[in-house]
């Protein structure tokens, strides 16, 4: 490239010149063009002068000239030259010209180089223009034309900013200035504008190098301008991909996923999204599958919506149903996975908009010019259909536009099913932990119980928290808390295992650490037949037994967080107890405590989820517990609102189970105690002291099914047992009999023979009491029964249910001791007619 003055002295060398002829730049500088390219021997001279010396002689010079020549180099080698001359604007008289020249010998330059010197000026993709030192255009080549869509004449002579007034030349021009001024070049600098006829921004990147003469003063610049804004929309493209990708599955809500959806997409690639799914898919239920399962049965509704106008507002709020009619694009998307571009929009009559005119009058009122609708797609099944719009002065939706939408659309889907798919376990695990947890409290005049369960959010998922209220014997009741580590389905059914195990342990009246032990055990198996994706690991136990009678409380804990206990003055606390390894560690001991309990006072047990969260420790959640709890004339119902008021604030992403439990206390005008001793004839004496507390307590219907009950029991515990023995009675909510001893023999039931004389003791008892049992202390056994307090008609008539027992020729163990003493002092003879001996008569049936 070389530059020339209007006198044909050469005033621009450039390194490709230096290079190409084989002359330095200051020798070349300052030279007649005639010394540079000196003409081989036999070429035509006049017409080499007139295409390079005497560039004014030749025929339209003014508009180039191009040729090809051969010249000589100093070194004496011959070089077939292809050259351009190219008139360049000036303010003197002679203009200057560009001369640019390439060696045609070259192989790679003997077919491509008249295609290059060409492409400089009208076909290169890159524009170019040259600059004088007052930043006025002095030429351009046809790519500058298309870029700027300007003609030619236009530029030459005028500052960019003349020309272009729209376009912010400011840091262009300041561009070119300061390679005037160093000398330094600059590349591949990022430029937005709207020099393109395209309403959408436009990206290009430039260069520029400074054109000096001999003396190194800068001539002008060489500005060099690429379109870059395809490169620019795609990495924007994998930008907004990117970020949305980031942004989407971030919960496993589906209407936030879809939500996620809409915000992603506005305002990057859209005006406005509204996206539509399916109503099972909302409910967490499997999609229906097949176009004619759509088509009869789908229901869609808004599941998400954003655009960057909040007017007009959107005819189909979130959560609304929706509908499209059979033709429209949203439809094909729905039916069969078609996406749809409709570039240029007519609201009015476009298909979309047939059967729904809200739809069309709100993309009509916000100037939505463009569209596209794209199916909510995931694992081969869809979904549901998302909706992209834009208005002015935004350009029409592209090609690569919809393929990005189906993109997010595709990655949404994939978050969206997973939500999906997560709703419907969870719904199940909610559904199965309900099933197992307890719905009401069963009755019981221990206590007065209240409690409260917190499920975990969606996030956290379901817990394993459960907690029980078991009646005992002896008027007795089992406070259980407890806590299933991990979550999921599998923590809810093994919760439901765990309370099933507790509640056959209660039966069986095992004390509170026995309890603890059969659970370890039994966690430790449910360990064993998992696997570990079930995610439960271990579980934690709280189990207290109250007693009313005697105002006690036997407590055990696995790992448990400690109970409270909060006095009628107000005074709360924690019980001081062993914590205890948790459940699933294997052949740990667990320790129990009795601690008295006052008349009136409250016991609290909780998990760890209602004390302790993200934003609070265990031990200020104990505090806000134990001050929420410090109000002794409060009910249960409003102690336990005032607990979880105080820690709602600091919401628990674990389940959370409180129960509260305010002592009773069954005084001696519901209990009777007798000592009896081991002696036949204490049968009578037994009984009629059972008949006497009898009418004492108003109770003479219950006379005769007491007395049989009361005569089996001490007449097995007198035959069978070792002192010391002793009989007691409670009135509660039934009546109980209890006969205790110091024998930890089992009992059990038998059938009798017809010709045995005795067998029949507890058979008859389980017959006429509601329940009975056995129980078992380090000092011996109780065997307990409890009966309704309500009348069952068996005293209108001799033995009145007995009559269900034809085999019964002979009554037994029903004469208490009559085996021992058979019409003997202290034992009563039944006669042949079975008739019952009255009270005043004695005996013992």
């Amino acid at each position: 490239m070389v530059v020339v003055d209007g006198a044909g002295l050469v005033r621009g060398w450039s390194e490709g010149a230096a290079a190409l002829l084989g002359c330095p730049a200051p020798w070349a500088l300052g030279r007649p063009l005639s010394d540079v390219f000196r003409p081989v021997e036999g070429a035509d001279d006049a017409e080499y002068r007139a295409g390079t010396l005497d560039l004014d002689a030749a025929p339209g010079i003014r508009d180039g000239w191009e040729g090809r020549r051969s010249v000589r180099r100093p070194d004496g080698r011959r070089l077939d030259l292809e050259l351009r001359v190219l008139p360049v604007e000036d303010s003197g008289d002679r203009p200057m010209r560009l001369v640019l020249a390439a060696d045609t010998a070259r192989t790679w330059w003997s077919t491509a180089g008249r295609s290059l010197l060409e492409g400089i000026t009208r076909t290169a993709p890159v524009g170019m223009a040259m600059f004088d030192t007052e930043l006025r255009v002095v030429w351009v080549n046809d790519a500058m034309e298309n870029l700027s869509g300007i003609a030619r004449e236009r530029f030459l002579g005028r500052r960019l900013g003349d020309v272009l007034p729209d376009l912010d030349v400011e840091e262009s021009e300041a561009e070119i200035r300061r390679v005037l001024e160093t000398g330094v070049p600059s590349t591949g600098r990022e430029y937005f504008g709207h020099v393109l006829s395209d309403p959408d921004q436009v990206t290009y990147s430039t260069s520029c190098f400074r054109l000096e003469n001999d003396e190194g003063q800068a001539l002008g610049a060489c500005y060099i301008i690429l379109d870059t804004t395809e490169n620019h929309r795609a990495r924007q493209r994998l930008t907004l991909l990117n970020e949305a990708r980031k942004r989407l599955g971030g919960t496993l809500d589906v209407l936030r996923t879809a939500q996620e959806l809409a915000d992603a997409a506005v305002p990057g690639l859209a005006d406005h999204v509204t996206v539509d799914l399916l109503d099972s898919v909302l409910c967490g239920e499997e999609p229906p599958a097949g176009p004619a399962a759509l088509t009869a049965s789908a229901t869609l509704r808004c599941a998400g919506h954003r655009a960057l106008r909040e007017e007009p507002a959107t005819p189909t709020p979130p959560g609304e149903p929706c509908d499209y009619a059979p033709s429209s694009p949203g439809a094909r998307a729905l039916l069969d996975g078609t996406p749809t571009l409709a570039a240029e929009l007519d609201p009015d009559d476009e298909p979309w908009a047939a059967g729904s005119p809200a739809r069309g009058a709100y993309l009509r009122d916000l100037g939505t010019h463009s569209l596209m609708t794209v199916p909510v797609r995931a694992r081969g099944t869809i979904l549901g259909v998302a909706t992209l719009g834009r208005w002015q002065p935004k350009g029409p939706f592209r090609d690569d536009d919809l393929v990005l939408a189906e993109e997010l659309a595709g990655h949404a889907a994939v978050c969206i099913d997973n939500a999906r798919r997560y709703t419907h376990e969870h719904t199940a695990a909610l559904t199965l932990q309900r099933s197992l947890l307890p719905r009401d409290l069963p009755g019981q005049n221990a206590v007065d119980a209240a409690y409260r369960y917190l499920p975990a959010d969606a996030e956290a998922g379901v817990g394993g928290d459960w907690f029980d209220v078991i009646p005992l014997s002896g008027a007795r009741v089992a406070l259980v808390v407890g806590d299933v580590v991990g979550h999921g389905i599998h923590a809810a059914a093994t919760m439901g295992r765990l309370r099933a195990a507790v509640q056959t342990l209660a039966g069986i009246d095992l004390a509170p650490d026995e309890v603890l032990a059969h659970l370890d055990d039994m966690v430790g198996r449910i360990a064993e037949e998992g696997d570990e994706s079930s995610g439960v690991t271990g579980a934690t136990c709280l189990y207290a037994v109250y007693d009313p009678v005697g105002r006690d409380c036997t407590l055990a804990r696995a790992g448990h967080p400690a109970p409270a206990l909060v006095t009628p003055t107000g005074t709360a606390g924690l019980v001081d107890l062993p914590s205890g390894p948790p459940l699933g560690l294997g052949g740990m001991p667990f320790e129990s405590t009795r601690i008295h309990i006052p008349e009136g006072s409250v016991l609290a047990l909780y998990t760890d989820g209602l004390i302790q969260s993200h934003s609070l420790d265990a031990g200020q959640g104990l505090d806000m517990l134990l001050d929420a709890l410090a109000a002794p004339r409060a009910s249960m119902e409003e102690l336990c609102d005032a607990a979880v008021a105080r820690l709602s604030a600091h919401r628990p992403g674990d389940d959370a189970a409180l129960l509260l439990a305010r002592a009773h206390a069954l005084g001696d005008r519901h209990v009777a105690t007798w000592d009896i001793g081991k002696d036949p004839a204490a049968v009578a004496p037994a009984r009629a002291a059972a008949a006497r507390q009898l009418a004492a307590w108003g109770l003479e219907d219950l006379g005769f099914t007491t007395e049989l009950v009361v005569s089996e029991l001490v007449t097995n515990a007198i035959r069978y047992a070792s002192e010391p023995i002793r009989l007691r009675m409670i009135r509660d909510r039934t009546l109980i009999c209890e006969v205790s001893d110091g024998s930890s023999t089992a009992p059990h039931l038998r059938h009798a023979r017809t010709t045995d004389e005795g067998g029949r003791g507890l058979f008859l008892i389980a017959r006429f009491a509601q329940r009975w049992g056995a129980r078992y202390a380090g000092d011996g056994k109780t065997i307990w029964s409890e009966q309704s307090l309500e009348p069952t008609g068996a005293g209108t008539h001799a033995f009145g249910d007995l009559d269900a027992f034809p085999d019964l020729d002979s009554f037994g163990d029903l004469t208490g001791a009559d085996d021992a003493c058979p019409g003997g002092t202290g034992c009563d003879d039944a006669g042949p007619s079975g008739r019952r001996a009255s009270p005043g008569e004695g005996g013992t049936s």
